[in-house]
């Protein structure tokens, strides 16, 4: 799956397109490397996204096409 669309899906960012920009930033990184919107996501990888001052690490635990809100935090875990 698309970085952009799993950011969505999982919520971590609410619009594909707000994860669209982040990742053309250079905001998120996948396993530690600058991570284009197109790249290819997997279970096992870690992806860490900078909110200005603040950083969220997350592990891929799961990756759906689509799931409900209230599943949406068992796509990922907090690092």
């Amino acid at each position: 799956m698309r970085l952009d669309k799993f950011l969505k899906v999982s919520r971590l960012i609410k619009r594909r397109t707000v994860a669209n920009e982040a990742c053309d930033a250079g905001r998120v990184l996948i396993n530690g490397r600058t991570a284009k919107a197109s790249a290819a996501v997997k279970a096992g990888d870690v992806i860490e996204i900078q909110f200005g001052t603040k950083a969220v690490k997350v592990e891929v635990l799961d990756v759906q096409e689509t799931v409900k809100k209230d599943n949406a935090a068992e796509l990922y875990k907090y690092l």
